[in-house]
């Protein structure tokens, strides 16, 4: 009998702890799949964050790192420059690497640091609470925001995929989510473009994730991935938004 899909290799036996219909789940698969078909199991090294995704070295058999909140670019930068051959992958959430780290992501790609950045956008802080982030919505609701985001006391909602395309070091910057099958396929494309560039020897590449979270957003798993159509692309619209190799440079 032909085999038409099997468990990811890479995966260990662990179960994960995110909460039923999270899309980090969604996206560790994915993760996992591209190691396995790109063949790059010895090569890859997962560097993450504290967040949601901090038990993820039960997950993987492959080199991983924890960093502190934010640094996981930091952590990254050092760990491709001493093994440049390496496949390093920055896994962060919007909490730490919006607020906590925004100065570490941004100046990796002001460097041109060339490893590929995950990023998982569920528009709240998803392991602590479900406190306001920098990219919760106007109007959106927070343990800290119990009436709503306002612009006059908490700003607006940071676009950060826009944001990295316009550093020069940024060679690629998508924004995709994960709330239907093909969405859940183009994200994997994006995922694996960027590894692509990273292993061709190219600057940064930055994948942004719209991601349910049901427990945050006090929402069943089915109208999650509603509200990411009906409220979330209108502040962050999917797409490439940089691709510096089809516009044969920096842009």
């Amino acid at each position: 009998m032909k085999v038409v899909y099997e468990r990811p290799k890479i995966f260990t036996d662990a179960m994960t702890t995110y909460c039923g219909g999270c899309g980090h789940g969604i996206v560790g698969k994915l993760i996992a799949e591209l190691i396995d078909e790109m063949h790059l199991q010895d090569k890859g090294i997962m560097v993450w964050p504290i967040g949601c995704s901090c038990l993820s070295d039960r997950y993987y058999k492959m080199d991983m790192m924890m960093a502190l909140h934010g640094r996981a670019p930091a952590v990254a930068t050092g760990i491709k420059r001493a093994e440049p051959d390496k496949l390093v992958m920055v896994y962060q959430g919007d909490g730490d690497l919006v607020s906590e780290g925004m100065a570490e992501i941004m100046h990796a790609g002001i460097r041109g640091e060339k490893f590929s950045v995950i990023f998982i956008n569920n528009a709240i802080y998803g392991m602590t609470g479900a406190q306001m982030a920098p990219t919760t919505l106007m109007g959106q609701r927070a343990s800290t925001a119990p009436t709503g985001r306002m612009a006059d006391n908490s700003g607006y909602p940071v676009r950060m995929a826009e944001i990295m395309a316009m550093l020069p070091g940024v060679v690629y910057s998508e924004r995709v989510t994960v709330n239907s099958p093909a969405r859940i396929m183009a994200c994997k494309k994006a995922i694996r473009k960027a590894f692509e560039l990273q292993m061709s020897g190219k600057g940064l590449g930055f994948v942004e994730v719209l991601s349910p979270c049901p427990t945050g957003w006090s929402m069943s798993p089915v109208k999650c991935l509603d509200w990411i159509d009906e409220k979330m692309l209108d502040v962050y619209p999917l797409g490439v938004i940089k691709d510096a190799e089809k516009e044969g440079g920096e842009s």
